[in-house]
């Protein structure tokens, strides 16, 4: 029996055309034999430069047999290995991705020959057409899909680790002034059936499937909490069904305001129901999140609000918890956010409002203490950043 040969054992060759070209070795099939990676160059000084670079990149690497796998194939057994690892509604977006985008432009390429640039140009072929966050998302798909690519020892090294992330650019969220906020509470108000959802949830910006999910022993009266467990959401076909939270920090307990505590409190002593916000004409049932998604539109529409989404009442609640001064760590957990950087990013115009705020605040403590000799160094640092605005 042959001896097994080493990963990155190599040989050279002159052809009989007049180019050289050379192979490492980079991994061994089920029975033993080698599989090779090929280079070619037209000196040998060329071919010997390309070959120190490939055994480089290869080092420590013992491909398998599958690596001669196209993506496409490779695709196909990384959604079944997702199957039950995921969400439905998780799985269905990764097809997605896969589907429209991922499958019709790198799918026919062996996976092991799949370089930076090609992914690169993907990118820039998604950018063209395609919001920053979707663009970004794919990437995040790419590169997970990848990685289990790698750890399955199909490549030697995930090229999306190669690429600069596609960048993802933060629009200006919709958020009701505190004018606009005052008309749609006193809008509210008038709703006996829809109150005390949207009161809920403009004092503490839930997802719309995280409020539709509450259930009584998620609440706790006498503490003022709420246990955020699950959420509720329409699957393919039309089906309501609960799941878990968006991720694992969305599953979190959160201390209510006092009067939102005490609504639920006089909530709770008429409920028929284990659901906090009960379907109106199935109380068996959660409330359907498109359904409130209607009613708060046909009140938008008649309190002449502008038409914004039911996601928007979340950033009302972020924007105007940050602009009153709860920290953006805090806020992070009220919000279920995995990280506090995501909260920062995405609410950075409020942020940015919040650091003028302190700069005046830190100058005129400032002057208390050291008072009219401070002050032309003030208006020069005033005048300095109303030029920069």
């Amino acid at each position: 029996m042959a001896k097994r040969r080493p990963s990155g054992d190599g040989m050279v060759r002159k052809r009989e055309d007049g180019r050289w070209e050379g192979r490492i070795v980079v991994g061994h099939k089920d029975n033993g034999d080698s599989i090779f990676h090929y280079v070619y160059a037209d000196t040998q000084k060329e071919l010997t430069a390309k070959l120190r670079k490939s055994i480089t990149a290869y080092q420590g690497v013992d491909l398998t047999e599958r690596s001669r796998l196209t993506l496409s194939e490779w695709l196909d057994q990384w959604l079944v290995s997702m199957d039950g690892v995921v969400r439905p509604s998780t799985l269905n977006g990764y097809r997605s991705y896969i589907e429209n985008h991922i499958r019709p432009s790198l799918g026919e390429k062996r996976i092991s020959q799949i370089k930076a640039t090609d992914v690169q140009k993907f990118y820039d072929k998604l950018n063209q057409r395609l919001a920053s966050g979707s663009v970004r998302r794919i990437h995040t798909v790419l590169h997970g899909i990848l990685k289990a690519a790698q750890q399955a020892r199909l490549i030697p090294k995930n090229p999306v680790d190669e690429v600069t992330p596609p960048k993802f650019s933060y629009k200006q969220k919709q958020v009701l002034t505190d004018e606009q906020l005052a008309i749609f509470m006193a809008a509210i108000r008038e709703d006996a059936i829809w109150h005390d959802l949207f009161y809920t949830e403009l004092t503490t910006g839930l997802r719309r499937g995280e409020l539709c999910g509450l259930m009584w022993k998620d609440f706790d009266e006498e503490a003022g909490t709420l246990q955020v467990r699950r959420t509720v959401r329409r699957e393919k076909g039309g089906i309501l069904t609960t799941g878990d939270t968006k991720t694992y920090a969305g599953s979190r307990k959160i201390i209510l305001p006092p009067s939102t505590a005490q609504l639920l409190r006089e909530r709770k002593k008429t409920a028929l129901t284990e659901w906090i916000f009960p379907n109106p004409i199935k109380p068996e049932l959660p409330t359907d999140p498109g359904t409130a998604y209607n009613r708060m539109k046909a009140l938008l529409k008649q309190a002449g609000l502008p038409d914004i989404r039911f996601h928007d009442l979340r950033h009302t609640f972020a924007t105007h918890a940050l602009t009153s001064g709860v920290d953006v760590k805090t806020l992070s957990g009220l919000l279920g956010h995995t990280r506090a950087a995501f909260t920062l990013d995405t609410y950075t115009h409020t942020t940015g409002d919040m650091q003028k705020r302190a700069a005046e605040i830190v100058g005129e403590f400032l002057t208390d203490i050291f008072g009219e000799e401070l002050k032309p160094w003030e208006e020069s640092a005033k005048a300095a950043m109303e030029q920069s605005a």
